[in-house]
Formats: structure tokens, C-alpha cells, sequence
């Protein structure tokens, strides 16, 4: 293509659109319709030029151009709670739904993960003297040892607070760095079992693994399936790197990228919840088999939500991506 022809063949129409544009929202019926007509033309002419010739000066112009003329075209639009109400019932569950064939096999992995190196500590003494030294593992395991008092180390709202942050960042971090391959992911998930596994590990070989469920499980089960979530998306978004399908590898990242925003905000307040219950509820007074009820109730709370609203919604086609108002505009392909 002549790019010198092509500017002079076009060149009118862009300054006409510039035209209007500047005279904002003093436009007649007549001039709006004009003003749509030269904003899908110049967006075409973009794309072939970005496509065949493409011109630093010209493109940066043209793609001002366009994207005023897009935000005087669709306006401008303030998020209201009516958003959050959407997204609330109907965006993060679908979103979690959508992608549970990622997270469900991760959680399953994960746990067995655990559990192996739980096996293996609590059945290897030379293991259990690697960790620490004797009396260090007495005092960690022990009634009222480490393991038990961590939970009623300080007050309950600054606990859960701090529980929250550091389980928000987790979460948070796996979602970010899945574009990286999923690699980051993979390990983020490793240290977290291989925490969790040593102290069944070694509750067990004293003994008191009954007393490690009771403390864990309450807020447990709520917690790490979030970052199980987390980390699903995440792997989800690692494979969108290598596997776009029929879309562009941008398109496609912009839109899992969208909808793995969303799941952050959503995850940090189901990470809210799990930080209240271990911050009020795991060292509470309750008897056991009642804090255990309590973590079990909100686990299956999330998972109705998710199943029920969530299920609803992706049947529906809710992706949880932005809605199509809200997203760039997808300039037109050259052939």
C-alpha cells in the first residue's frame, strides 16, 4: 500500500472527525451519525495501517482519534452498585465456575501433595531431626505448644486482620504471575503444602493429629480453597499464553486477564470470611466438633454459591469479563 496515496485519500475524513469531536456534545442528529460513520472508517484505517505500512506519527494520530471518538460514541459510565450487585451474584461465581476444571484437579494435587509429605515426616524420624533439634519439636507440639497458642498469639481483629493481608497476597500473587506459565503458581502451591505438611507431619508423630484438624480444619477448608481458586486461574492464564484458540494471544489474555481481576476482588473478600473464622472462631473456647461445623458450614456456603448462582449465570453466557461497553474496542483484522 502507498501510504502517501492513502493519506491523501483519507486525510479529510480524519480532520472532519477531529472537527467533530471538538465540538463535544453540540451536535445535531445528523453530524452523530456522521461522526460514527468516520469513527468505524478510521478505526478500519488504523488497522490497515498498522497491519501493511505502519507509521509511527500516523498510527499514534489515528489511534487518539480513535479513541476519543469511541468514548464520545459509547459515553462515559460510573460504576454504581447496581455493578457490584452484578458482579456479586452473578460475574465472580460464573467466573469460579467457569474455571473449576482448573481448580478442582489443582486442589485435589495440592492436598494429596500434602498429605504425602505429612506421611512422610510423621514416619521418618531422621526427617522430624532435620527439621529442628528434640526439644524444639516438644515444645511445637505439645499441649499448649506452639501449634495450639499460634491462633491466641494476639487479639483476634489484628490476627485476622494480618491472616487476611498475607492470605489476600497469596492469592493475589498466583493470579499475577499464572501469565508467566504458570510456573510461579506451581511453586507458590508447593511451599503452602509443604507448610501445611509439616505440621501434620509432626502433630501426627506426637500423636495429636486429631488436635491439628481441630485447628486447622475450621477456617482450612474455606481458605485454601480460595487459593486453590487463585491458583487455578492463574494456571488458566498460564495456559492462555501458550494456547490462545481461536482468538489473538492478545484478546484472549485481555479477557482472562479481565475476568482474573475480578476473581482477585472476589477471593479477598471470601479470604475476609476465612480470616474472621480464624481470627474469632479456631481459638475460641467452642468445642471441637462446633468450630469444625462452622468451617464446614461456610465451605459449603461458598461452594452452593458457586455451583448454584455460578452455574446460573455461565449458563446464561456471564464469563465474568467486563461488559462489552466497558472493554476496547477490537479493531478489525486485515485480510
Amino acid at each position: 500500500m502507498d501510504l502517501d496515496v492513502f493519506v491523501t485519500a483519507h486525510r479529510a475524513e480524519w480532520d472532519r472527525l477531529e472537527q467533530l469531536l471538538g465540538r463535544g456534545r453540540r451536535l445535531t442528529g445528523a453530524e452523530a451519525d456522521e461522526l460514527v460513520a468516520l469513527y468505524q472508517r478510521t478505526a478500519t484505517h488504523l488497522s490497515l495501517i498498522q497491519s501493511t505500512t505502519p507509521d509511527p506519527m500516523l498510527t499514534g494520530r489515528l489511534t487518539q482519534l480513535v479513541a476519543r471518538a469511541r468514548a464520545t460514541v459509547t459515553g462515559a459510565r460510573r460504576s454504581s452498585w447496581r455493578d457490584a450487585a452484578r458482579f456479586l451474584t452473578s460475574g465472580f461465581p460464573a467466573a469460579v465456575y467457569r474455571s473449576r476444571r482448573w481448580w478442582i484437579p489443582t486442589a485435589v494435587l495440592s492436598v494429596a501433595v500434602g498429605v504425602l509429605i505429612g506421611w512422610w515426616i510423621a514416619a521418618h524420624p531422621e526427617v522430624q531431626a532435620s527439621i529442628a533439634a528434640p526439644e524444639d519439636l516438644r515444645a511445637m507440639t505439645r499441649p499448649g505448644g506452639e501449634y495450639e497458642t499460634y491462633y491466641s498469639s494476639h487479639p483476634a481483629a489484628s490476627f485476622a486482620a494480618q491472616v487476611w493481608t498475607n492470605n489476600a497476597q497469596a492469592a493475589a500473587m498466583c493470579l499475577v504471575l499464572g501469565a508467566f506459565l504458570g510456573l510461579p503458581v506451581l511453586w507458590i502451591l508447593f511451599l503452602n503444602m509443604a507448610n501445611l505438611g509439616v505440621g501434620f507431619g509432626l502433630m501426627a508423630s506426637a500423636g495429636r493429629l486429631d488436635v491439628f484438624l481441630g485447628l486447622v480444619l475450621p477456617h482450612g477448608l474455606l481458605e485454601l480453597t480460595a487459593v486453590f481458586v487463585a491458583a487455578g486461574t492463574g494456571l488458566r492464564l498460564g495456559w492462555t499464553v501458550i494456547d490462545p484458540g481461536p482468538r489473538t494471544r492478545r484478546a484472549a489474555l485481555a479477557e482472562q486477564g479481565r475476568a482474573a481481576l475480578g476473581m482477585a476482588i472476589g477471593l479477598a473478600l471470601v479470604l475476609f470470611v476465612s480470616g474472621l473464622i480464624e481470627g474469632f472462631v479456631t481459638p475460641s473456647g467452642l468445642p471441637t466438633w462446633a468450630r469444625i461445623t462452622i468451617g464446614v458450614a461456610a465451605e459449603a456456603a461458598f461452594l452452593l454459591y458457586v455451583y448454584v448462582l455460578g452455574g446460573r449465570a455461565a449458563r446464561a453466557g456471564e464469563t465474568g469479563d467486563v461488559e462489552a461497553s466497558d472493554r476496547s474496542a477490537q479493531l478489525p483484522t486485515a485480510a
